[in-house]
């Protein structure tokens, strides 16, 4: 496995060893021991989760401030622009950001830290999106990041989306996301 620090070098972008031929190709999309012989770290997941999005679809930005998710995440099917927010106050870089295009023909897979806040928009006609979780799905410690915040400035592909008026699909808890100013921030 190939790991590559981010511009928010606690966000790794992974790079499994893809065995291919003819007739397909073969992964380990996750093994303990490479995992932590190449990153350092050892998290404990205890929700797996699938979700499917069309095209345009922008899922996101969201965070837990109590029980934060660490999250490993990849994509099975499509393509998606992925982003992670620097949200911990104690950060140099808090409130920077990075993006990276995960797909099902790159394979990549990128390690979210707890301590920021996730998202992304689907870029191709439709996306399968896995991701392990830390820690347990809790709504009531949910929060929303603003997907098009000025202040973070997120400069997501959206001319990709010029077919839809360039404007993503987003949910009503989405659409009512904090602007930064008024965002909880860890630690």
């Amino acid at each position: 496995m190939k790991v590559t620090p981010t511009r928010l070098p606690e966000v790794l972008l992974l790079e499994p060893r893809v065995f291919g031929d003819s007739r397909g190709f073969f992964l380990e999309s996750w093994n303990r021991n490479t995992f932590a012989n190449a990153t350092g770290l050892d998290p404990a997941w205890v929700q797996d989760n699938h979700s499917r999005s069309a095209r345009g679809v922008l899922r996101g930005l969201h965070y837990q401030i109590n029980q934060p998710q660490g999250k490993l995440v990849r994509v099975v099917s499509g393509r998606v622009f992925d982003v992670a927010v620097d949200m911990r106050r104690s950060s140099p870089r808090l409130g920077q950001w990075v993006g990276v295009e995960l797909s099902a023909g790159n394979q990549h897979q990128l390690w979210i830290p707890p301590g920021f806040a996730h998202g992304f928009v689907v870029l191709s006609a439709s996306a399968d999106f896995l991701y392990k979780a830390t820690d347990y799905y809790a709504p009531e410690h949910e929060r929303t990041l603003a997907w098009n915040d000025a202040h973070v400035g997120v400069q997501w592909p959206l001319a990709e989306l010029a077919e839809g008026g360039g404007a993503p699909a987003v949910s009503a808890k989405d659409a009512a996301g904090l602007a930064w100013a008024d965002c909880p921030l860890f630690g």
